[in-house]
């Protein structure tokens, strides 16, 4: 039986699967085409913190994408925001070391941005990174904020090849800290959580598609959610075959997905 006959709803990652840096992938308006006419429920997953989902969902718009929803789109920002709510009253003062749209996710659910007195320092890509502000965030976690890593993507592909993640300021914080961060993002269970609560489907009527071995497809895979990787991004064919947890269909990128699905 071909997988997609049993798959109800889908999980997307997006950089890397539905464009390169602002370049779109082959097959993405061709895929977005298919999971409306076949009603599929989907939700776009990231681990890239630095955006807001309402950033994304303007960006869809400029690729010719229109009518994607922030409700849909979860990034590991958002996964965060979900554990701080469970875990500190709104009005807690938190230290961002990422991008703005980290800084504005966590303002919008309520909590104050700080640099001295954080209970918490959260970690995500941040382009305009210097060493004062890991000076800052390291000082804050040494005297007992918790450290929250929206991710540990030591990678993004851009069109220039593969540039550091957010996983590269957490492995640095890490050592100069000599601390163990709590982490948000794919391949952690949260962000997947997250969104089968969005979509209403069981792991096995689900379809993660992902372009990295290490997050989507064995994070996925743990949880028992159908997988498919596509090698527009980090991975390839040689490894995915090679890795313990391999994706269930491999394609060369969304194009021939959307043609083999049924």
């Amino acid at each position: 039986m071909n997988m997609f006959n049993t798959i109800r709803a889908v999980i997307s990652d997006m950089d890397g699967v539905l464009w390169t840096g602002d370049t779109p992938l082959p097959g993405l308006g061709a895929f977005f085409d298919l999971l409306r006419a076949r009603s599929l429920p989907f939700a776009l997953a990231t681990n890239n913190s630095s955006k807001s989902p309402q950033d994304y969902v303007h960006k869809f718009e400029r690729l010719g994408i229109p009518g994607i929803t922030a409700s849909q789109i979860l990034t590991s920002g958002t996964t965060t925001i979900s554990y701080l709510r469970a875990h500190y009253p709104t009005g807690a003062p938190m230290h961002i070391l990422g991008g703005d749209g980290l800084r504005q996710v966590v303002q919008d659910a309520g909590y104050i941005l700080a640099d001295k007195d954080a209970l918490a320092v959260i970690v995500g890509l941040d382009p305009q990174l210097t060493y004062e502000k890991l000076k800052r965030a390291a000082l804050l976690i040494r005297q007992g904020a918790a450290f929250i890593a929206t991710n540990v993507d030591a990678t993004i592909p851009i069109p220039e090849g593969l540039a550091p993640g957010a996983g590269s300021l957490v492995a640095a914080l890490q050592t100069a800290t000599e601390t163990e961060p709590l982490i948000m993002g794919k391949p952690y269970a949260p962000m997947f959580e997250a969104a089968l609560r969005l979509l209403g489907t069981a792991p096995h009527e689900t379809l993660m598609i992902g372009d990295r071995l290490n997050t989507d497809i064995e994070g996925a895979r743990r949880l028992g959610l159908r997988t498919a990787l596509v090698l527009t991004g980090v991975a390839t064919r040689d490894a995915a075959e090679a890795s313990q947890y391999p994706p269930d269909q491999i394609y060369a990128d969304l194009d021939a997905m959307v043609q083999d699905w049924p």
